[in-house]
């Protein structure tokens, strides 16, 4: 059976995208077949991290919503993207949004049927034999999101420890848990490293009554890296690579 996850934000800025490459890398990197959608359609970025520009990009996930193409045809075979840690076994593909000016300004305009979205997730799941589905979501409560989180076998949601970040997040919790999502992680992101972790994720827990699979502490190496590849395959031994690999093994069990 493959599982369904969506990364959720209820602001942007969260390291949503980021933390969505680097934990379906290391998720796959372990050998199991992962598929990444780009649901962010009117900000998308997470292709930048697998080294694609808007010339690289031939088809998206906008040519499907149009009907000009098959979503397979859409999907991008990234896998050299983990580098030397794949196994035989291990797979990974990217369906990106478009960056294109005039296929934003559509969607904004016009929208788009988000039933073809679950269609296209199960298309998806079938013809590339996933085991794992990766779901980076606009940031905020829309149609799209209410989607995702209904189909998602886990939800995780990212947050900062921040006034605004705490009050969206327990809006976002709210709605999960009406819609029933089977389980619930939180990870807190950019925390200063003069914060006593233990407290913060116990607090985070406390407030919200879920889960926190992972504190991951402000970086000044991921800021440098500014998004020019995967953290967890330029920096293995990193103390924030050890907190994603135990947060994807959250996400694995």
């Amino acid at each position: 059976m493959s599982r369904v996850i969506s990364i959720h934000s209820y602001r942007g800025g969260t390291g949503k995208s980021n933390s969505t490459a680097n934990l379906a890398a290391l998720v796959a990197a372990q050998g199991n077949r992962v598929g990444i959608v780009d649901t962010d359609i009117q900000s998308p970025g997470i292709h930048v991290l697998f080294g694609f520009d808007d010339q690289k990009i031939e088809r998206s996930l906008n040519d499907y919503l149009w009907g000009r193409c098959s979503i397979a045809e859409v999907a991008y075979d990234v896998t050299y993207a983990i580098g030397e840690s794949a196994k035989p076994s291990s797979k990974i593909y990217l369906i990106p949004a478009s960056v294109k000016a005039g296929e934003i300004a559509r969607v904004l305009r016009e929208g788009y049927d988000v039933g073809l979205l679950n269609e296209g997730f199960q298309d998806l799941i079938e013809n590339l034999e996933l085991d794992y589905l990766f779901i980076d979501t606009h940031p905020g409560l829309n149609e799209e999101t209410l989607l995702s989180i209904t189909i998602s076998d886990v939800l995780l949601l990212i947050l900062r420890p921040d006034s605004q970040d705490y009050q969206g997040t327990a809006v976002t919790v709210d709605v999960a848990r009406k819609l029933e999502v089977p389980n619930l992680l939180m990870v807190v992101n950019k925390a200063p490293m003069v914060f006593d972790f233990d407290e913060l994720k116990l607090r985070v827990e406390q407030t919200y009554g879920a889960t926190v699979a992972g504190v991951l502490p402000h970086s000044d190496e991921m800021m440098v890296l500014a998004s020019s590849g995967l953290f967890s395959v330029k920096y293995p031994d990193h103390s924030f690579t050890q907190v994603l690999r135990n947060i994807a093994a959250h996400l694995m069990a």
